[in-house]
């Protein structure tokens, strides 16, 4: 006789693997599609190195790239939204409302400002400078966010309304900023504030790699803590856990996560919100599932987007942040509606 423990990790286990085989079959979907159409035979007769140069170069050079960071930027922004709505304890809680992918936003369009000239975002040295470069900012952010809603502890709710003020008025910086821009590096940074995978090439994914590798398994090594402050700071405090500590070292988990993925992602909204949400309509509320689970569903969801913006208005892309926005407000509104 099955457990309901045991039941749960099968269900686990059986959508990790769904989710798992949709992002391979995403995967060589959209390695085919394109301007230039490679058939699914080809790419992985070119995989294995038995393709033309022509096929090599549109599949190593231009797609491969930009499909391995939609993935990690995905999971990125998935569970950092985990994160925020576990220690917010509010469902409507992500990165992008809170006002954190807007402070690593505004570090990478100073970072543009002051460096256009002496250090071009796409070389080798910027690519690794923008994700740290975005996590100060996001850092920064969240700092502001959590003195101001300090009063004797955080209130969670607090957090959440001081966030969206944040938001706000490091968007007007953007603004500013902006407008000094010459005309080429404007457009550059209103497309990529949108949401848009730029630089999409090997240096890009290698610079962001070990900010996903190595902060996700931090994360979840952190579930039960997530599990513990998602249900009230006086329950928290009641099991022993030092809830103040422990909310600042998952604050600056998904702080590490949204910016390193803002700085090749841009501003890319609703994804953190969306996700996790799904992940426990899926799951339900253990954070061990939720976290894994919140991963895959985010890589998929970005990697659909990337996949429709490339082609859908082909040979126009539309940025991803866009498709994301568009395939995520409904869902969105009806958040809203039914919370309290």
């Amino acid at each position: 006789m099955h457990t309901p423990d045991a039941m749960k990790r099968k269900k686990f286990s059986w959508m990790m693997a769904g989710i798992t085989a949709g992002i391979i079959i995403m995967f060589f979907v959209s390695l085919s599609t394109g301007i230039i159409h490679i058939s699914p035979n080809e790419v992985i007769k070119t995989l294995f190195n038995n393709g033309t140069g022509r096929q090599e170069l549109v599949l190593f050079e231009f797609r491969l790239p930009g499909i391995i960071l939609a993935l990690l930027i995905g999971s990125g922004l998935a569970v950092s939204g985990v994160i925020l709505q576990g220690i917010t304890q509010n469902e409507l809680a992500d990165p992008g409302i809170l006002g954190i992918n807007t402070g690593a936003g505004l570090a990478v369009v100073l970072f543009i400002f002051f460096f256009q000239n002496t250090m071009a975002p796409g070389t080798v040295l910027a690519a690794f400078i923008m994700p740290v470069a975005a996590f100060i900012g996001a850092a920064f952010a969240a700092l502001i966010i959590y003195l101001f809603a300090w009063k004797k502890g955080v209130n969670p709710i607090r957090l959440v309304l001081v966030g969206i003020g944040v938001n706000a008025g490091f968007s007007a910086f953007i603004t500013i900023f902006q407008l000094k821009m010459d005309p080429q590096d404007f457009r550059q940074a209103t497309v990529w504030l949108s949401g848009d995978i730029w630089n999409a090439n090997w240096t890009s994914v290698l610079s962001l790699l070990p900010w996903i590798l190595l902060l996700i398994p931090i994360v979840f090594y952190k579930a039960k803590s997530l599990n513990v402050l998602n249900i009230s700071d006086e329950v928290a405090t009641g099991l022993g856990a030092y809830v103040e500590k422990e909310r600042r070292i998952l604050m600056l988990l998904a702080v590490g996560l949204a910016g390193a993925s803002v700085a090749f992602g841009g501003a890319i909204a609703f994804l953190g919100l969306v996700v996790p949400h799904i992940a426990r309509k899926l799951i339900g509320p253990i954070h061990q599932f939720i976290i894994p689970l919140s991963a895959l569903i985010g890589a998929l969801l970005l990697l659909l987007a990337e996949m429709i913006g490339k082609n859908v208005l082909s040979p126009t892309e539309i940025p991803v942040g866009i498709v994301v926005a568009i395939l995520s407000a409904p869902y969105f509104v009806y958040l809203l509606m039914r919370s309290h």
